[in-house]
């Protein structure tokens, strides 16, 4: 019961709206049961009912928003993200390495000149520059994609340098900065990534979102 549920809640939020029929048909269950389902969830506020449809309902954003790989970070990071995106005008995220995908948790915008930046939730690429950050961080048995040839030096490169850089290799007029997070431990526990636009300079925006990341960092480890 407990899988049909979930596998219906991953349907709606794919569908984003969606009738009885396409929910039962993508979620694999039969009609009856999906209708049943859909309407237990929406008494509990995880589904919300929008004339004949159904969406995601304001119970399952406030626990998703909740949601953090990593004790504190949320915490450790609310301040020092929002002031990037002050100073550098960018859109300004933290990302995690989650079942080998690379997806964003929390963004923050530095103005209405700033990139649109992908929905929280949203699953990237690796070789976006969270996702390069995170790949080069990872333990050797996580399962990952397969990997080009030449990644394995680029991986060393970001692990000697603290940053990662895409420039346009994502999308056109779209490139970031990234750079690890770590805890206590020292392990890498996330990303943080600046969006900015062809014509900044990269190399200069990564200096200052070192600062930033060793900031979080340090708030992690509690100083």
């Amino acid at each position: 019961m407990l899988q049909g549920a979930f596998g219906l809640l991953e349907a709606v939020d794919r569908a984003g709206e969606a009738r009885l029929t396409q929910l039962a048909t993508q979620s694999g269950l039969p009609k009856s049961t999906t209708y049943r389902l859909l309407e237990q969830l929406v008494e509990l506020g995880a589904v919300q009912r929008c004339g004949t449809g159904y969406r995601m309902g304001p119970r399952m954003f406030r626990l998703g928003q909740e949601w953090q790989p990593h004790p504190g970070l949320r915490a450790a990071a609310r301040e020092p993200v929002r002031r990037l995106a002050a100073v550098t005008g960018a859109s300004v995220g933290i990302s995690v390495l989650w079942e080998g995908r690379t997806l964003v948790i929390y963004w923050a915008s530095g103005g209405d000149s700033a990139l649109a930046p992908p929905r929280s939730g949203t699953p990237l690429p690796w070789f976006t520059a969270a996702g390069k950050v995170l790949v080069a961080g990872a333990h050797p048995t996580l399962p990952l994609d397969p990997l080009p040839a030449a990644w394995r030096r680029e991986a060393a490169e970001i692990r000697d340098h603290g940053v990662a850089f895409d420039r346009e290799e994502v999308a056109a007029g779209v490139c970031c900065v990234a750079v690890p997070l770590h805890s206590a431990g020292g392990a890498q526990v996330a990303s943080l990534c600046v969006l900015t636009d062809p014509a900044q300079n990269l190399e200069h925006l990564a200096d200052i979102v070192r600062l930033t990341g060793r900031a979080i960092s340090a708030g992690l480890r509690g100083r």
